[in-house]
């Protein structure tokens, strides 16, 4: 499918199943992997990144091929750097130009044994498992939380555990609580020791049947929808605000937007209370992958905003600082942008296109932010909308279900 042509309902009200979470899914499916564990974590969800995950870790083939999946491609190259066999990991163009290494480096000081197989810092990597006997390392805090947590999850198995520390700003610190939270799950003590360091004895992990939840990631679409509709009420089951998840704080994010959340025993009930004014100043440091969500929805509702802390966008599936400010000039809106890490728009207006085409640079999250902006604009197309298989393949049928119309092109 080259194209999508998106037209919103005269109202919203709609009950939608959400993905479970891809970020719950992938770490349970290593820390089963590491327990050599009998029992599958159930309601797993389908998405590309899953299922490469799944793929590999059942038959672990001499080349692995994740695709786009960058949580696949971190979490693995630490899981087969402590499992017996040579393996070559690759990936889609785009990966193998994303940097990996601050991960490999760190590794590597454990006794790990990786090779580039073609450029210096990027996959390939061609790994040979082996007992890593080193214990202590450090990394810059403001790296991908990925690479935090794909060493966390191997350090029971290393010969003497593991001593992490971080220095600098700790950035997505949220889904380092994550992997520390599954770890304890799965039977293992992981803890901070002090406000920059890690540290995990050498254990073992208890494989135990775990369901995973609804996606709060994927719930932000449905946030979006609701502010910029009229009149909103969505039920997403499965959804609960105690949860692991970082992007849970969205909630209350999206209630200075004019939705309010409730919860009861079967998940969550959004409902458009109020008319959303004023700015928007906020911190993404903890839910990076949230920005293109409000960006989008910020803007489209004449929202001045100003978010810092999006300095890891840079290295996503596409840079996505880059393409918000391009996608967004194309519906009329100038975005600056200042330091690597900050996103503002100040109400700056330009000659919108006479007929947009979003383009999504292989990126699930540019296609999901972008679509309900047909809720405004009246129609949007979307180029290669396949995308969202990444994360949450079902998107487009919810649209439908919610009563959008869906034209292929």
């Amino acid at each position: 499918m080259k194209q999508l042509i998106i037209t919103p309902p005269s109202s919203l009200q709609a009950t939608i199943t959400l993905p479970s979470s891809k970020s719950i899914c992938n770490r349970a499916l290593i820390i089963n992997a590491l327990a050599h564990g009998t029992c599958t974590p159930d309601n797993l969800s389908d998405c590309d990144d899953t299922r490469v995950l799944i793929r590999a870790l059942d038959a672990l083939p001499p080349t692995i091929d994740i695709m786009a999946a960058g949580t696949a491609m971190r979490f693995l190259t630490a899981y087969l750097a402590v499992t017996p066999g040579t393996h070559l990991i690759t990936g889609t163009e785009r990966m193998r130009q994303r940097p990996i290494r601050l991960l490999v480096d760190a590794l590597r000081q454990l006794g790990a044994d990786i090779e580039y197989a073609e450029n210096e810092g990027f996959p390939p990597l061609r790994i040979t498992g082996r007992h890593l006997s080193n214990d202590a390392i450090s990394l810059p805090g403001n790296v991908s939380s990925q690479y935090i947590s794909a060493l966390l999850m191997i350090a029971p198995v290393l010969e003497n555990g593991l001593r992490l520390t971080l220095t600098g700003d700790i950035v997505s610190r949220p889904y380092i609580d994550m992997t520390l939270q599954l770890m304890r799950e799965y039977g293992v003590q992981a803890q901070w020791t002090a406000p920059d360091r890690l540290e995990v004895q050498r254990q073992e992990y208890s494989s135990k049947p775990y369901t995973i939840e609804s996606d709060w990631s994927a719930a932000s679409y449905w946030y979006e929808m609701a502010v910029l509709s009229d009149q909103a009420t969505i039920r997403l089951p499965r959804l609960y605000p105690h949860s692991v998840q970082g992007d849970a704080q969205i909630a209350g994010l999206f209630a200075r937007l004019g939705v309010t959340t409730s919860f009861d025993s079967e998940g969550a009930l959004l409902i458009k209370k109020e008319r959303p004014g004023g700015t928007l100043e906020y911190d993404f440091t903890h839910q990076p992958d949230m920005a293109q969500t409000f960006v989008v929805t910020c803007a489209l509702k004449d929202i001045p905003f100003r978010f810092t802390g999006l300095q890891s966008l840079k290295i996503k599936e596409t840079d996505r600082i880059a393409a918000l400010i391009a996608e967004m000039r194309k519906l009329g809106y100038v975005l600056h942008e200042a330091e690597d890490s900050i996103l503002s728009w100040d109400g700056e207006r330009t000659a919108p296109d006479p007929c947009p085409v979003i383009d999504t640079y292989e990126d699930h999250r540019m296609a999901m932010a972008f679509a309900p902006a047909a809720i405004v604009l009246g129609s949007l197309r979307i180029r290669h909308p396949e995308v969202v298989s990444k994360s949450y393949p079902r998107y487009w049928d919810d649209l439908e279900q919610a009563g959008f119309g869906l034209t292929e092109e």
